[in-house]
C-alpha cells in the first residue's frame, strides 16, 4: 500500500507488482547515481537524510522503498524535481527551479562549533536586553511613588519626568543591544534564514552530542524560568494586604523584576537549545517549520508593535505610567492565545492543500 501511495500505482493493472519492482529498481539507481555525483558515501547521505547508513543501503538496494517525507527529503537535498525521482525512466536530471545553480552552503566542524559559541555569547546579550526591557518601568513607576513622600521633596512632574527620561535611556540600551548582536548573527545567516544549506560530514554527530549534554541544563533552565514566572505576582499580592502605598508600590516593582529575571532565563535557554535544532534542521528549524515560522514571525511582529503602540497611547493620554504596564503583562499572556490560534490556521491550510 505504501509503494502504491509512493509510485500512484493502481488496483486493476495485471503488472502491478513487476512495474512497482521496476520502479524501486530505477529510483534506487537514481539515488546511487544522485550520491555518487556529489560525492558523498552512503554514510554521509545517511547523515544528511538523518537515517541509518542501512536504510540508505537498503534503498540503494531496492529492497525498501523511502517513504514519501523522504523522497522530498532526497529531492531538496539533491536539487532535483520529485517527478524526476519517481519516473519509471532513467534519464538526465531535472533540477528545480529554486536550486539550479545554486551552491549549497556547506558547514564544517569548525563553522558549527563557532556558530554554537556565537549563540552562547549572543544569548547571554540578548536575555540582558530582555531583562532591561522587562525592567524598564520600574524608574517611572519608584519615583512616582517616591513624589508622593513628603520629606523627600519631589514634585511628580520632576519624578514623572526623570522617570521617563530613566525609562527610554534603559529601553535604548537594550535596543542597541539587540541591533548590535543582529549584525553579529550576519555572518551566520545562511543558518539563521531559510537558505539551504549542508553539513559536512561528522558534524550531524558532533552537535548531537552537544545537544545531549546541555539536554538537562535546557529542561531544567526551563522549568526554573516557568517556576519564577509564577511566583512573580507574589510580592504584589503581598503588596495588596498592606495599607502602605509606597510598600505596595515597591513590591509591584519587585514583581516586575522577577518577571523580567523569568523571561531572561527563557530567552537565554531558548537561544542556545535553538542554536543546535537549525544546525540540525530539526523542531521548528525544520524545513517545513521554517515555512510556518514565516507566518508566525509576521503576526508576532505586528502583535508587539500594536501592543507598544496602545500602551504608549494610554501611557501618554493618561499619565498613569504605574498602571498602564499592566498592558504587556495581559499582552504576554494573550500572545499563547494569539499563537495557538495562528497554529490552528496553518494547520488547517496544510491539510487543505
Amino acid at each position: 500500500t505504501r509503494r502504491k501511495a509512493i509510485f500512484g500505482v493502481t488496483d486493476g493493472v495485471a503488472t502491478e507488482y513487476k512495474h512497482v519492482e521496476e520502479l524501486e529498481m530505477i529510483l534506487a539507481d537514481k539515488i546511487i547515481r544522485l550520491r555518487k555525483k556529489n560525492g558523498w558515501s552512503q554514510e554521509e547521505l545517511a547523515d544528511k537524510m538523518n537515517v541509518s547508513r542501512q536504510a540508505v543501503s537498503k534503498w540503494e538496494g531496492a529492497q525498501t522503498v523511502p517513504d514519501l517525507g523522504k523522497v522530498l527529503q532526497l529531492s531538496n537535498l539533491f536539487g532535483v524535481t520529485t517527478d524526476y525521482l519517481l519516473k519509471d525512466e532513467i534519464e538526465d536530471e531535472e533540477f528545480t527551479d529554486e536550486n539550479s545553480g545554486l551552491e549549497v552552503k556547506r558547514v564544517s566542524m569548525e563553522e558549527a562549533n563557532e556558530y554554537i559559541a556565537h549563540k552562547r555569547w549572543s544569548s547571554l546579550i540578548t536575555a540582558i536586553a530582555t531583562f532591561l526591557c522587562v525592567i524598564s518601568p520600574i524608574a517611572l513607576i519608584a519615583l512616582g511613588a517616591v513624589s508622593e513622600l513628603t520629606f523627600y521633596n519631589m514634585s511628580e512632574n520632576m519624578a514623572g519626568a526623570i522617570g521617563l527620561v530613566t525609562l527610554l535611556i534603559i529601553v535604548a540600551i537594550a535596543v542597541a543591544m539587540f541591533v548590535y548582536v543582529g549584525f553579529k548573527d550576519a555572518q551566520y545567516e545562511y543558518i539563521n534564514k531559510t537558505e539551504p544549506f549542508e553539513l559536512e560530514y561528522g558534524v550531524r554527530g558532533m552537535v548531537k552530542e552537544k545537544q545531549k549534554a546541555y539536554r538537562n541544563k535546557y529542561v531544567l533552565g526551563n522549568v526554573i524560568a516557568t517556576c519564577v514566572c509564577v511566583i512573580s505576582p507574589v510580592p504584589l499580592l503581598v503588596g495588596a494586604f498592606t495599607e502602605n502605598e509606597f510598600l505596595t508600590i515597591i513590591l509591584l516593582c519587585g514583581t516586575i523584576a522577577i518577571a523580567g529575571i523569568g523571561a531572561a532565563m527563557f530567552v537565554l535557554n531558548g537561544i542556545r537549545w535553538g542554536s543546535m535544532e537549525k544546525l540540525l534542521k530539526e523542531g521548528e528549524y525544520s524545513v517545513e517549520e521554517k515555512k510556518k515560522s514565516k507566518v508566525r514571525e509576521t503576526v508576532g511582529t505586528v502583535y508587539w508593535l500594536s501592543l507598544t503602540a496602545i500602551y504608549l497611547t494610554w501611557s501618554f493620554i493618561s499619565n498613569d505610567w504605574e498602571i498602564t504596564w499592566i498592558v504587556y503583562a495581559v499582552g504576554g499572556v494573550l500572545f499563547a492565545a494569539v499563537m495557538a490560534i495562528c497554529n490552528l490556521f496553518i494547520k488547517k491550510n496544510d491539510e487543505d492543500m
